[in-house]
């Protein structure tokens, strides 16, 4: 359970280094991180829709002439591209997820990096960047962008200098083969990542970090061979995280509290109705192995619901609880799981009696008896509860991000040329009750 207690951090610095450290031999080669500017010589067309390339022959030549509510529609093609959005509710999307890729040749930073309020990115593919696919930031300096966003060494942020981005959403993104995270949405509150797969990614697929409230929805999604399928940090406050498919990463889904970032304790998450499976991939990055084979990890969190999700085949444990150093772990919810198959199925780690387990199956469980130790209910917060132990699994060698296959195509938007939606109001009413436990993995 070491990667509970602080290496999911230290993992990002690790890959932050060795970004650094290409970005370093990058710039003494003369080598750009960053994508074209706009130019004096574009026009916007009449209408809403700026096309690329009919309209516009770059992506980022496009998304600076357009206007709040624009859509930029990307035909199909590979556009070697960092692009940053910083206008209010552009909407970007690509006419075939498929065939629209952004590809960062390993030696760009970010692919798409969205600032500005409101901003959507849909029905395309991000792959071989340096840093992150698709980042949904407040942080406007793109020094701290190109650590990952989260500060120079993941130090705390100024939330004062760069306040939240307020919305965004990501609809049917295909993000593989990153250094870092596929899908990130870091200081930004009120979003939605939906439908999306990410995968390869020497992080996480899909991580939401340092958001209070974070206002934000993960739906639908399928993240595979990470190093961290679904990475929660010091994300607090209406966000849930439902109806996900995290299998065959390493290890499965992290609900975390740290120092490295602001808005510590992390608390207040439901997730629910997901299938985190098989998370013992050696065809993923070699990271985070302190956690391999763990389905969920809560390390630090205050007051999650984990709830109706399928945890199964996850070698070292099911579901963990935790105490990472200053922060213990309390009031955390584990209900109505089917937690089976693990190495361990579920393990309570954690000193404080108010986390609680109730109808997660008659699966292994340390300390033994845990739900008739820490039940949820009436009986809840009785005495300590003896600290459990993960199963002991040896994390075998992993695959470079940028080796990880190329996943098979994704079911793409069904109509392309749909008017443009910008991501205002966002999420909307969220009933995570709708989201039953799975059935099969």
């Amino acid at each position: 359970m070491q990667f509970l207690r602080g290496s999911m951090k230290l993992m990002r610095r690790q890959a932050g280094a060795a970004c650094l450290a290409v970005l370093g031999v990058l710039a003494a080669s003369g080598c750009s991180s960053g994508g074209e500017g706009g130019s004096s010589a574009d026009r916007h067309p009449a209408g809403a829709v700026i096309r690329v390339p009919a309209d516009v022959p770059t992506v980022q030549r496009a998304v600076d002439i357009a206007l709040p509510g624009d859509l930029v529609l990307v035909s199909p093609g590979t556009y070697r591209e960092s692009v940053r959005i910083a206008r209010p509710r552009v909407v970007l999307r690509g006419t075939d997820r498929n065939a629209v890729v952004f590809d960062g040749g390993l030696k760009l930073v970010n692919g798409i990096t969205a600032t500005g309020a409101g901003t959507v990115v849909e029905n395309l593919t991000v792959r071989g960047y340096l840093a992150n696919g698709v980042l949904f930031t407040g942080v406007t300096d793109e020094k701290l962008q190109r650590h990952g966003a989260g500060g120079s060494a993941y130090d705390p942020l100024d939330t004062t200098r760069f306040p939240p981005v307020e919305g965004f959403r990501a609809t049917r993104v295909t993000s593989y083969g990153n250094a870092l995270y596929g899908i990130y949405a870091f200081d930004a509150r009120g979003g939605i990542i939906e439908d999306s797969y990410a995968s390869g990614m020497a992080d996480s697929g899909i991580y939401v970090g340092q958001c209070k409230p974070c206002d934000t929805l993960v739906r639908g999604n399928t993240v595979e061979r990470n190093a961290v399928g679904i990475e929660i940090t010091n994300a607090s406050e209406n966000l849930t995280v439902v109806g996900n498919r995290a299998v065959g990463n390493r290890v499965g889904v992290t609900v975390n509290s740290n120092d490295l970032e602001s808005f510590a304790p992390q608390h207040g998450a439901v997730i629910a109705g997901n299938v985190v499976a098989d998370n013992n991939s050696a065809d993923s990055p070699q990271q985070a192995d302190g956690g391999f084979g763990i389905g969920i990890g809560i390390g630090g969190g205050v007051d999650n619901r984990v709830e109706r999700n399928l945890v199964t085949g996850n070698r070292a444990a099911g579901v963990v609880v935790t105490d990472p150093p200053g922060h213990p772990a309390s009031g955390n919810r584990v209900t109505g799981n089917r937690v089976t198959g693990n190495g361990v199925d579920l393990v309570g780690a954690a000193l404080s009696p108010s986390n609680c387990f109730t109808g997660n199956g008659p699966g292994v469980q340390s300390p033994a008896g845990l739900e008739q130790l820490a039940p949820c209910g009436a009986a809840a917060g009785g005495a300590p509860v003896p600290a459990g132990r993960a199963a002991v699994v040896q994390a075998p060698p992993g695959t470079p991000f940028n080796e990880v296959p190329a996943p098979p195509a994704q079911p793409p938007l069904p109509d392309p040329n749909a008017p443009a939606v910008p991501a205002v109001g966002l999420p909307g009413p969220v009933d995570p009750g709708g989201y039953p436990l799975p059935t099969g993995v």
